[in-house]
């Protein structure tokens, strides 16, 4: 796999966020994904997946969330990223995080390891 392609999948994933738009993120991942998220037993299948999505995409009015950098080795990329957006409460959060990528011979996300503090995140939404 070109590590074009597996930057246009990791671009697409981000795009899908910052869209708020839980089908075109699915649409990045296989069926039988699983994405490691802090603090929640592994998301496996769109179905858990798009639970998470609209659980965390639900808190905010608007979300800018960019990979700052790409690190492509094969069909995996190592992705620091910062987000920050305006939540529903109408208070503004910023976080980072850092995401490890493995994609299938689809060009499909099949495994999303996460690293970052949705707790954090919450705190500031919520105040």
């Amino acid at each position: 796999m070109s590590p074009e392609t597996v930057t246009q999948v990791v671009n697409t994933y981000f795009d899908a966020i910052c869209n708020l738009n839980c089908e075109a993120w699915l649409a990045t991942f296989a069926a039988d994904a699983v994405s490691h998220e802090p603090g929640n037993p592994p998301l496996a299948g769109h179905d858990m997946l798009r639970a998470f999505f609209n659980g965390v995409a639900g808190g905010f009015e608007t979300i800018e969330m960019r990979p700052k950098e790409i690190y492509v080795v094969g069909n995996e990329a190592g992705v620091k990223w910062a987000a920050s957006g305006l939540g529903k409460t109408g208070r503004q959060a910023s976080f980072e995080g850092i995401d490890i990528f493995t994609l299938n011979d689809d060009g499909k996300i099949q495994t999303l390891k996460a690293y970052w503090d949705p707790a954090a995140m919450m705190a500031q939404l919520m105040g």
